[in-house]
């Protein structure tokens, strides 16, 4: 790596400089803190749902929104951020996205109904945008290709701790008061924003075109929007009303709208020639399969064992460290092996491993032992880490490094929408055909009140899902495999042709 100072001089007294062999470490821990944050924070909400719906009086649709609208901003407003970083510096937009995602939590905190809450989570989705367009392109900048894999395998270890702290804490803090988990966030954002102003430094140069796609970037909010609004209240309040017909068509006539702008557009919000390279197009389809068919399980999980089971918050919490756990084991050791060996088998086996995990679910009653939920996800987990951190290396180890913001603001992208998709799909159908009452009874938290003849709807719909998640993985599975394993640095625009991390060159093109 290149030697390299930053714009503010050499005066800067704590980390290492650019051009230090140890600078990739000190840039990975700005990340990982990054990381850190968002899925504590996932995690902490998602065990608070039914505290939530008791105590602000929503109703479930609202309660779905509340995940959702946070998933929305950060997904449509990542590739401007990712855009916008690559003009005005990493740097810069990864700290205005600690400082405005620690302003948010400390406002959502205060909230007093619903829709006040759902006002400020679009603004931490702000926040989250600037977070996670920068976090792949920061640790592809710093580290070398050939280490991709054991860094992108960091930092998704790292999100596995959080994925493991994070219900836990949600359940402690529920018993203190709904509005810690939300107010925790506010020093650990801003002792991040510390962090990253001291270590992180401009390495990249910056892009000179400053124009900005405002049209793009409105139709990809309309057509997101309807398409998950009409999903989510369809699937919830039924399919005939206004709204949702109303969504779906916003869905259908914007969507389109989008790529055609983003087609003849001078500076496109997604340029869409990034696609054009076989390996990066076919593991972001892999990664929008895998959001899409595994995003919404602990999300699942948490009605599972607190409306289902009876369980307590902190209790359920505890129950949900196995599907952590499993991406914790697995995901620096697939980094590795992928560095090493190559990413592509590995990252299919992982999302069949997914499905297998997936599918064993779908046995599960309202009485089951913990022991096999508590297995099952460990190999979901499993699945996951075995996939994401050699797609994720796959995907940022093509694109040339003025172009990383952008690319990781794509990849987010295409996993974040399959997120958003899964979550309203996969509320759709375990709430399809269920009389409110009973979903009152099971999303507060109350499901022990019912009998087990009013459970056993909710029990089939929730299996139906889950066989649903286990055919898009294995979809997932053989889209990953059919990448390419060579993939030509058409980024680098030098004609030659580039192994992806771990694997060896040859002279084919793509």
């Amino acid at each position: 790596m290149s030697s390299s100072t930053t714009a503010s001089g050499p005066a800067r007294r704590f980390g290492v400089d650019a051009g230090h062999d140890h600078y990739k470490w000190w840039a990975l821990s700005c990340t990982s803190m990054g990381m850190l944050l968002a899925t504590i924070n996932s995690g902490t909400l998602i065990i608070a749902l039914p505290d939530l719906e008791r105590h602000l009086h929503t109703s479930l649709l609202t309660l779905v929104w509340v995940i959702l609208v946070y998933m929305i901003a950060s997904t449509v407003l990542v590739l401007s951020a990712g855009r916008l970083s690559d003009q005005f510096g990493r740097k810069n937009a990864y700290i205005a996205g600690f400082v405005l995602f620690a302003a948010a939590s400390l406002g959502a905190g205060f909230s007093t109904g619903g829709t006040e809450l759902i006002l400020w989570r679009i603004a931490q989705g702000v926040g989250g945008s600037f977070l996670f367009a920068n976090a792949g392109a920061i640790v592809t900048d710093a580290f070398p290709r050939e280490q991709l894999g054991v860094a992108m395998g960091t930092n998704t270890m790292v999100a596995a701790v959080g994925l493991v702290i994070g219900p836990v804490l949600g359940g402690a803090l529920v018993d203190i008061s709904w509005h810690w988990v939300f107010w925790f966030n506010v020093p650990f954002g801003l002792l991040g924003s510390l962090w990253a102003f001291a270590i992180l430094r401009e390495i990249t140069g910056r892009s000179e075109d400053t124009s900005f796609d405002a049209l793009g970037t409105a139709t990809f909010l309309v057509g997101l929007t309807g398409l998950v609004l009409g999903i989510s209240k369809g699937g919830i309040e039924g399919w005939h009303g206004p709204v949702v017909f109303g969504g779906l068509a916003a869905a259908v006539v914007f969507i389109p709208l989008f790529v055609l702008i983003e087609r003849h557009h001078r500076a496109p919000m997604l340029d869409l020639t990034i696609f054009n390279n076989r390996l990066f197009s076919a593991a972001s389809a892999a990664a929008f399969l895998n959001g899409l068919a595994r995003f919404a399980l602990m999300f699942v999980f948490v009605f599972y064992f607190q409306g289902v089971q009876g369980d307590s918050p902190i209790l359920a919490g505890l129950k949900l460290a196995p599907l952590a756990v499993g991406m914790l084991i697995a995901s620096p050791i697939a980094g590795i092996y992928a560095d090493r060996k190559g990413s592509r088998g590995l990252a299919s086996l992982g999302m069949l491993v997914t499905a297998a995990g997936l599918l064993l679910m779908t046995t599960l009653q309202q009485n089951t032992s913990y022991w096999w939920p508590g297995l099952f996800q460990l190999i979901v987990g499993v699945g996951s880490g075995m996939f994401n951190s050699p797609n994720t290396a796959a995907m940022m180890g093509v694109v040339a490094p003025h172009r990383r913001g952008i690319a990781s603001g794509a990849r987010i992208l295409v996993q974040n929408t399959g997120a958003v998709l899964s979550i309203a799909f996969v509320m759709a159908v375990v709430t399809s055909g269920i009389p409110p009452k009973v979903l009152f009874s099971i999303f507060s938290g109350l499901g022990t009140r019912i009998s087990s003849t009013q459970m056993a709807p909710f029990l089939a719909n929730m299996h139906l899902a889950l066989w649903c998640m286990t055919a898009l993985s294995v979809i997932g599975a053989v889209v990953a495999f059919a990448r390419p394993k060579y993939f030509g640095d058409q980024a680098e625009a030098s004609g030659s042709v580039v192994p992806a991390a771990g694997e060896k060159p040859r002279a084919a093109a793509v």
